[in-house]
């Protein structure tokens, strides 16, 4: 049996496909809804004209045409823990890597960086560094899988299928995602909180960067939900955040 390779990797988020023509998009169908020459409303018009009528269906509240647009990532080196969350957001598609299909020996793995410079204390009373106790445990698993997978038989998904039960949610993963761009104001609403946990709220920093960039009209009053709602829902469980840049 080889021997296991397991290492740490950091999240990677790629934006693989979007709408053309985002803003001419949502314009055209906002301008439908009232028009009565149908051809006239969806005809191309100048770029200013198209963000001012954006600007104005969201101002106003009419956020159904903001759905015309939808955008696809690719997100790799995240964890199962984090895919986990990513997929409690239902008005989205997903496809991840099988853990069915794909044999996972020599899993690459993600760290939470909270364990660095702490220690953990062994069984028998010795403390060892909390990031090594971590890739130790990590690299146990591993060679425990891989015995595992021989002990099944090593061939094919049945015996992947069954000894995936010892993968840590540590382990990485990668998924492909599309939403549509009111379900990603929702979702970067949530995440960009800084009361959302370390490793989402990072992927959904740099999904938020590439929207914003690829449609800065669209995302530029997005962020974390305090502030698109002008105020904390956590109540006791704020973190504060909004108070100190109000005004």
């Amino acid at each position: 049996m080889p021997e296991p390779k397991t290492q740490p990797v950091t999240p990677e988020v790629t934006l693989v496909r979007a709408t053309p023509s985002p803003l001419a998009t949502v314009a055209s169908a906002a301008r439908l809804c009232y028009a009565e020459d149908v051809q006239s409303a969806v005809r191309p018009r100048d770029e200013e004209d198209d963000a001012k009528m954006v600007r104005r269906i969201v101002e106003m509240g009419h956020l159904s045409t903001v759905e015309h647009v939808s955008m696809t990532f690719l997100l790799t080196g995240v964890s199962r823990a984090m895919t986990h969350q990513l997929v409690r957001h239902r008005l989205a598609s997903y496809s991840q890597r099988s853990q069915r299909y794909v044999c996972e020996e020599g899993f690459s793995y993600i760290m939470p960086p909270q364990v660095k410079g702490k220690t953990v204390q062994k069984e028998d009373g010795t403390t060892v560094d909390a990031a090594d106790y971590f890739a130790e445990t990590m690299e146990i698993l591993a060679d425990r899988y891989g015995r595992l997978l021989d002990a099944l038989g090593r061939s094919g998904e049945s015996r992947n299928q069954d000894a995936r039960y010892l993968l840590p949610n540590a382990c990485e993963t990668a998924i492909l995602v599309t939403m549509n761009a009111r379900e990603l104001w929702h979702f970067f609403g949530e995440r960009l909180c800084l009361r959302a946990q370390w490793e989402i709220r990072g992927v959904a920093r740099k999904m938020f960067e590439l929207a914003k960039d690829y449609c800065p009209v669209l995302f530029e009053n997005v962020g974390p939900k305090c502030i698109m709602q002008k105020g904390c829902p956590e109540g006791s469980k704020s973190c504060g955040y909004y108070e100190k840049v109000k005004g």
